[in-house]
């Protein structure tokens, strides 16, 4: 566990999803319907298994092999000193080349996040790019013709938004004629937009305030308005 209670092996995988099919290249074997991979560390004083299941869900194991028993001391909070943080550190590198190879970001869970994310894929063959690494919540889709940026995916907390809420939600940064980013305000169908330039970019929650297919349609004509 870490100090803020998340298992520590759980920190790698957070808001990634587990492709199946780059599994069996970077050495994991199938096991009672998920797939296994293990590995020596700290020069064969101990045995790394990391078990993924059917769901993408990731679990570890560590043993001690001189004794034959299970470690746990790293992913105890309160434990320090020099050989624990090696072993966390060894573990960890381990645990960061599985999530770097066999994981993809994850970041926008909402349903309607998805679906954007599909249609762009679909219609366009335009996948996000997450080009900030200090902001792993913060993606773009952009034109692949004009490299021009069409959609701003993020997540934030609601009060951020001016919203009265602190939960986090996925928002869609979307281009509009000034006119129509206008009358949305207006309606009370967008808000301002996020850390764009207001007079050109508009919000969207993707919380099921907002129906899907006015979503796609308003994506298909920001992406229009960044071909000119």
């Amino acid at each position: 566990m870490n100090m803020d209670g998340a298992p520590f092996d759980a920190l790698f995988f957070a808001r990634k999803r587990c492709v199946p099919e780059r599994l069996g290249s970077f050495g994991f074997r199938p096991d009672g319907g998920g797939h296994k991979y293990a590995v020596p560390i700290l020069e064969g004083h101990f045995l790394l298994s990391v078990v993924i299941d059917a769901a993408g869900a990731v679990a570890t194991n560590l043993v001690d092999t001189a004794a034959g028993e299970e470690y746990v001391l790293h992913q105890t909070p309160g434990a320090h000193g020099a050989f624990v943080g090696r072993v966390r550190e060894e573990v960890g590198a381990v645990l960061k080349a599985v999530a770097d190879s066999c994981f993809v970001p994850f970041v926008f869970q909402s349903a309607e996040a998805q679906q954007v994310l599909r249609h762009a894929r679909d219609m366009w063959q335009e996948e996000p790019e997450f080009l900030w690494p200090k902001f792993p919540d913060n993606a773009v889709l952009r034109r692949r013709d004009s490299s021009k940026w069409y959609a701003v995916l993020l997540v934030l907390a609601k009060h951020k938004l001016g919203l009265d809420s602190d939960t986090l939600v996925d928002i869609l940064d979307l281009r509009g004629r000034p006119g129509d980013i206008a009358a949305r305000m207006e309606r009370g169908a967008c808000l301002p937009g996020w850390h764009m330039n207001k007079k050109h970019w508009y919000t969207i929650c993707l919380d099921g305030s907002v129906p899907v297919d006015d979503i796609l349609h308003h994506l298909e004509e920001s992406r229009a308005l960044a071909g000119k």
